[in-house]
């Protein structure tokens, strides 16, 4: 089966939010959707001449200051339809889980090894640090309920990835727990 283009149908669903430039699409990345899904510039901004090209999006250029061009994106009739129709096609696939501190367990034979606990310490304090980031970002969007029933979405998004890294933190506490009890 033909792997489908994802990052064309993440950017027609920012667009479908709000005209965007190639900048402040970019800065998404960084922002909200990169809690879940990473692109590059370097993905972006060919995408967008592609998506243009075949006439899902369209752009019109904006002045700003005496002399700085920007170009504007928005979404087209056709880009409107393709999105429509991602968003109700099943997703029959689970997701590639790529953790590399997973990968360095795996290799890790000795369970005395030095580095064990420093390393399994590390990761639990940086899932800690995350779950506590997406805490605060869930009080910052969605203060209310209307909030939270406008852009559902993205609120069960946030609910998933605080879940996830609940887990993620608990279970590293209970290897720690173990390890020390272990070396008593």
């Amino acid at each position: 089966m033909a792997r489908k283009n994802t990052l064309r149908y993440i950017l027609l669903g920012l667009l479908s939010k709000k005209q965007m430039t190639g900048y402040e699409l970019n800065q998404s990345f960084k922002n909200e959707i990169g809690e879940f899904w990473q692109a590059k510039h370097s993905q972006i901004y060919p995408e967008l001449a592609k998506m243009e090209e075949q006439g899902i999006i369209q752009h019109q250029v904006e002045i700003t200051g005496e002399k700085l061009e920007k170009k504007v994106y928005e979404l087209t009739e056709e880009g409107k339809e393709q999105l429509a129709e991602w968003i109700h096609t099943p997703t029959n696939e689970l997701p590639v889980n790529r953790d590399e501190f997973v990968l360095k367990l795996y290799f890790v034979k000795d369970v005395n090894d030095p580095a064990l606990v420093e390393i399994i310490q590390q990761q639990r304090d940086l899932h800690e640090e995350k779950r506590l980031h997406l805490l605060e970002r869930k009080k910052t969007i969605f203060p209310t309920e209307k909030d939270k029933h406008e852009n559902y979405g993205h609120y069960l998004i946030l609910a998933h990835a605080i879940n996830r890294e609940t887990e993620y933190a608990s279970w590293l506490t209970d290897v720690l727990e173990e390890e020390n009890n272990r070396k008593k």
